[in-house]
C-alpha cells in the first residue's frame, strides 16, 4: 500500500468517526404521518418496493406505497409483531399468536423456524434481525400471552436460529427483552429491556454466543423502549419515550425524533434506504435522514443496481472468514487481501455473477495473526474493509 493510499485510509477513518458523532436528522426534518387508522402497528420492513408492517390485534400484515396507500398483504398473520427479511429476501414473522418464528414461502404457505426450546413452548417472539451468515436473532418476552405467568419457560430469552435450524438460547437475564439489532460489522448485539427502558450490548463471539454484557444507555421519561435499527455508520435508533432516540456507537445520545404517538418500531425504506419508517400506535410515520440503513437491515430488500462491499463475518476470525458483497446483474469483481505492511497476500476473482449479494471466503490458515485489508475492485468501484485474524 502506497504512502498516499495509507494517508487516504487514515483520513477516511477519521471522517467516518466524525460522521457517526453527528445527528443524521436534517435541519427542519420532521416525522410525517403516511398511514393511519390501524389498531396497533409494529414491525415495518421494506420489501420489493413496498412497506410492510404488522397490525397485531387485527391479525394482519399490511402493505403500503406512496401511490396506492395501504392494503392487506397477509391475513391471518399469526398476530405477527416484528418482521424482517432473510438472506433470500423472504419474509420472516415473529408471531405473537402462533408463538413462533415463521417464514412466508412463495406460494403463501408458512414454515415454522422456531416453536419450542428445551421441550417447552416459546412465549411470544417479538422482534428479529438477520446476520450475514443467515442466522436469525430474536427476542421472546411474554407480551403475547394472556397471562404472562403461564410461560412454560419461566423466563424471557434472546435466541439464535442457526442457518441449519438449530435454536440456541443466548441470554435470559433481561426482564422483557424486546428490540434487537446487530452492529454493521456484526461485532455487537444490542437488545433493550422494554419496561426498564434500558439498552444493553454484548460482544459477539466467534462461536456465535454473546459475552460481556454492558449497559449501553438508560432512557428517562414515561414510556417503553421497543424496536431498534442501525445505520451504516453504526448509529443506533431505538423507540423510546417521546419518539425515536438516536445514539452514537459510543453510547452518547445524538438526537431524538419526536413522534406524537407511542413508538413501537422503525426500519429503513425507500430505494436508497434513507427514509426511516416509524410505527407508532395506530399510525405509520416517515422521515428522510442524512443516513442509510446498515447492510444487515437492507440485506435482501431488493436487487442491487450497484456494487457494495460489507464487513466480513466473523471478525475477528480464525482461520476462515466470509466477505459479503453485492453486484448488479452481470457484474464482476476482484478481491485483493493485503497484510499490515501493504503486501498483497491473496487474490480472488469472483467472475461474473447474477445481481444480488454474494460471498467469498478467505482461509488464512497459513497467515500470521494480525490486521488485514480486503479491497474489492469492480468497474467504477473500489472499497476496502479491515479484518482481524486471531490465533
Amino acid at each position: 500500500m502506497s504512502h498516499r493510499n495509507l494517508i487516504c485510509a487514515v483520513m477516511i477513518f477519521i471522517a467516518a468517526g466524525l460522521v457517526w458523532s453527528q445527528s443524521p436528522v436534517p435541519s427542519g426534518g420532521e416525522a410525517e404521518k403516511v398511514a393511519e387508522g390501524f389498531q396497533f402497528v409494529e414491525g415495518p420492513v421494506w420489501m420489493n418496493g413496498v412497506l410492510l408492517f404488522s397490525d397485531i390485534p387485527a391479525n394482519k400484515v399490511y402493505q403500503w406505497t406512496e401511490e396506492s396507500g395501504e392494503s392487506v398483504f397477509l391475513s391471518p398473520s399469526g398476530n405477527s409483531n416484528g418482521l424482517c427479511l432473510d438472506l433470500q429476501g423472504r419474509l420472516l414473522l415473529a408471531q405473537h399468536g402462533n408463538r413462533r418464528v415463521a417464514r412466508l414461502e412463495e406460494g403463501g404457505s408458512q414454515t415454522a423456524l422456531a416453536t419450542h426450546f428445551d421441550g417447552k413452548r416459546l412465549n411470544s417472539p417479538n422482534d428479529m434481525t438477520v446476520s450475514l451468515d443467515g442466522s436469525v436473532y430474536f427476542t421472546d418476552p411474554p407480551y403475547g400471552l394472556s397471562n404472562p405467568s403461564s410461560s412454560e419457560l419461566g423466563y424471557a430469552g434472546i435466541y439464535r436460529i442457526a442457518p441449519d435450524g438449530t435454536l440456541s438460547l443466548l441470554d435470559k437475564t433481561l426482564y422483557r427483552p424486546n428490540g434487537i439489532a446487530l452492529s454493521p460489522d456484526e461485532k455487537k448485539l444490542y437488545v433493550n429491556d422494554s419496561e426498564a427502558r434500558k439498552i444493553y450490548v454484548w460482544d459477539m463471539q466467534a462461536d456465535f454466543t454473546i459475552a460481556n454484557k454492558q449497559l449501553f444507555y438508560s432512557m428517562t421519561g414515561s414510556g417503553a423502549a421497543d424496536g431498534m435499527k442501525m445505520d451504516t455508520e453504526g448509529r443506533l435508533y431505538s423507540s423510546g419515550p417521546g419518539g425515536v432516540w438516536i445514539f452514537a456507537p459510543d453510547g452518547s445520545l445524538l438526537d431524538k425524533i419526536p413522534v406524537p404517538e407511542s413508538v413501537t418500531n422503525c426500519n429503513w425504506g425507500d430505494e436508497d434506504k434513507k427514509a426511516l419508517y416509524i410505527t407508532a400506535g395506530g399510525s405509520v410515520y416517515r422521515i428522510r435522514l442524512d443516513a442509510a440503513g446498515s447492510a444487515v437491515n437492507r440485506y435482501g430488500a431488493s436487487l442491487p443496481d450497484g456494487f457494495g462491499l460489507f464487513p466480513n463475518y466473523p471478525n475477528p476470525f480464525n482461520p476462515v472468514t466470509r466477505i459479503p458483497y453485492e453486484i448488479p446483474g452481470g457484474g464482476s469483481a476482484q478481491f485483493k487481501i493485503y497484510d499490515v505492511s501493504g503486501r498483497l497476500v491473496s487474490f480472488m476473482d469472483a467472475g461474473t455473477r447474477d445481481a444480488g449479494i454474494h460471498f467469498i471466503e478467505w482461509n488464512a490458515k497459513d497467515r500470521p495473526a494480525g490486521q488485514y485489508a480486503c479491497r474489492m475492485d469492480a468497474p467504477g468501484f473500489s472499497r476496502t474493509i479491515k479484518m482481524t485474524l486471531v490465533r
